[in-house]
């Protein structure tokens, strides 16, 4: 009680109202309804922050009980694409270390490349992140993992920038970020690169939370014919993800809300 800072007499109303009929009826219901509208990708913690957005006070720990009440379980994910090839080109130094809080948007980025495969073919997702608000400012998606998809993201977020941005885009040690025309264009275009230690996730670990968060929402919940359904799928998921999804960290805004909020004239 003390950790989910609750009155103790709050907490046993609550526990008293669970058990007994009807009390939450109309909560559970509207509980099953937004867990189903986001297709399970919501715990308990975000349907909570879902119910205040429409007028409700419930606290997250009544939620969570009427969920497991409901037998409601958001999603869960599963490992890492690795695009480690050896020694190939330099690396850069590790710029972000860690340090992931960005005080505007167009101030640290990171970046990173995920697989998916559906009945034996291979689809390949590599955005950027904004680590002002999480936002997936740019991404290119292919069936290999080549350096074109590589331009086409940079490209896509070479024109976000203003004329004052100088952003620092963080990555792993993966080849493409060793090679000499990735590095070329990024400081051609005044971007500090910065990357990993080798071997050690953490060190991009928004990268690696954004494509957790991506596969147990979408990936792992669908049922994908073949690889252009996963496509259209993953575009769709980036918008909502964007736009619509509910985020714990910015207080119940998405992350395009949340930068809005801020900087209300930045497209």
């Amino acid at each position: 009680m003390q950790i989910a800072q609750i009155p103790r007499s709050t907490f046993y109303y609550h526990l008293k109202a669970l058990r007994s009929p009807g009390k939450y009826d109309e909560v559970k219901c509207r509980i099953k309804e937004i867990y189903d509208e986001y297709q399970g990708r919501y715990g308990y913690r975000r349907i909570a922050l879902a119910l205040r957005r429409e007028g409700g006070a419930l606290n997250h720990k009544v939620v969570q009980r009427l969920m497991n009440v409901l037998r409601l379980k958001a999603a869960i994910r599963v490992k890492r694409y690795s695009s480690w090839r050896g020694e190939h080109g330099r690396a850069a130094d590790n710029i972000l270390q860690r340090n992931f809080k960005a005080s505007r948007p167009n101030e640290k980025w990171v970046t990173d490349v995920t697989e998916f495969a559906v009945n034996g073919r291979k689809l390949y997702l590599s955005p950027i992140i904004d680590l002002f608000n999480n936002e997936v400012i740019s991404y290119s998606i292919s069936e290999r993992p080549t350096m074109p998809m590589i331009d086409e993201m940079l490209i896509k977020a070479f024109a976000r920038m203003d004329p004052n941005s100088k952003p620092v885009l963080h990555s792993d040690q993966g080849w493409q970020y060793r090679h000499r025309w990735y590095q070329y264009q990024l400081r051609d275009f005044g971007v500090t690169q910065s990357m990993s230690r080798k071997g050690n996730c953490l060190d991009n670990a928004c990268a690696e939370c954004f494509f957790g968060t991506l596969k147990s929402e979408c990936f792992y919940l669908g049922k994908f014919k073949d690889i252009d359904e996963l496509k259209d799928a993953i575009e769709d998921y980036i918008r909502y993800y964007n736009t619509r999804r509910i985020s714990l960290k910015f207080n119940g805004l998405s992350p395009v809300e949340y930068r809005l909020k801020f900087y209300p004239l930045r497209i």
